[in-house]
């Protein structure tokens, strides 16, 4: 599938490399974190205002799991109660916290009109599989029995991430659906990580190594799996699960020029096979990880603003 980048993405793409910033896979993690985590200040865009953000603190097995709650100015409300998403934080379970997707969080609050929870589950190598996983399900069970203190209704709780939290996302849907968590409305899953055996063409496809390349892929999968055996586990690989049926409405976001775009699209379909209601978007332009670049790509923005939107037609 030939893939052209849009022509503001192949600006970016060609800015990336003469800043001749090093490969993540040629870093240790802390510094990989550091390099990531300082990339936002070109990249994001300004954010909207908003009636608060806090800080909360998820009590868990290990300790605590911190996590930031968004409210926006307008806040559609039942009752005095507003729907929630549960917001998983992309960086190949690696690298990324709070703060990268600080942005993103505001927009999406802002836009759909909801509350937004971000949340800062453990990072490999300190914290191999399955511990993003289970901090992920732990937080989104923690908000659901105190949703009603917290403002959420309950009943309209939503999870979504993008990349290794689109991943996360995906398997806290499933994990709920088995009876390990709370009924959700909907989940968002953008360029979702849904298959560790990285089996599908656009993983082997010279165009699709941008930003997010093969080899970096499987710094981020060393990093994160114990071994071979995790990549067969339905809470690492979400598209291993027996069925995909009696899941909440989803919305799928891929990118053309992405080594995960086809398992995200193959996961859309299926979905959709199984009875999901289910919207797919795809970028064909656009590159691995666009999403939180709006101050670079409209394209970024046209997404949290279509994101925002299903959010908010969703019944």
């Amino acid at each position: 599938m030939p893939v052209t980048l849009d022509p503001d993405a192949a600006a970016v793409y060609k800015a990336f490399q003469e800043a001749g910033r090093p490969a993540y896979e040629t870093l240790t993690a802390p510094e990989a974190r550091e390099y990531y985590l300082n990339a936002r200040f070109v990249s994001n865009p300004e954010p909207p205002q908003l009636e608060a953000i806090d800080t909360l603190s998820i009590p868990a097995a290990h300790g605590a799991i911190p996590a930031r709650i968004y409210t926006p100015k307008t806040l559609r409300e039942t009752n005095g109660l507003a729907p929630c998403l549960v917001f998983f934080h992309g960086g190949g379970w690696v690298i990324g916290n709070l703060e990268s997707h600080d942005v993103v969080c505001q927009m999406l609050a802002h836009e759909g009109e909801l509350i937004v929870i971000s949340v800062d589950y453990r990072l490999a190598p300190e914290h191999k599989f399955p511990a993003a996983v289970d901090d992920s399900i732990t937080a989104t069970k923690w908000i659901a029995a105190n949703a009603k203190q917290l403002g959420i209704d309950a009943t309209h709780l939503l999870v979504g991430g993008d990349s290794a939290g689109g991943n996360l996302a995906a398997v806290v849907a499933l994990a709920a659906r088995d009876g390990d968590g709370p009924k959700l409305a909907g989940q968002v899953l953008v360029y979702p990580a849904t298959d560790f055996a990285m089996s599908h063409p656009s993983h082997s496809e010279p165009e699709t190594s941008i930003l997010l390349t093969h080899s970096v892929i499987k710094w981020f999968c060393n990093h994160y799996l114990s071994g071979a055996a995790d990549i067969d586990h339905w809470k690492a690989s979400p598209a291993r699960a027996k069925t995909l049926a009696g899941l909440p409405p989803a919305y799928v976001l891929t990118a053309g020029a992405d080594p995960l775009r086809d398992e995200g699209a193959e996961y859309a379909a299926r979905l959709k096979e199984a009875g999901v209601p289910m919207t797919y978007r795809h970028f064909p332009g656009q590159f691995h990880g666009f999403f939180t670049m709006g101050k670079l790509l409209q394209q970024a923005n046209i997404a949290v603003s279509e994101i925002a939107g299903w959010l908010k037609a969703l019944k």
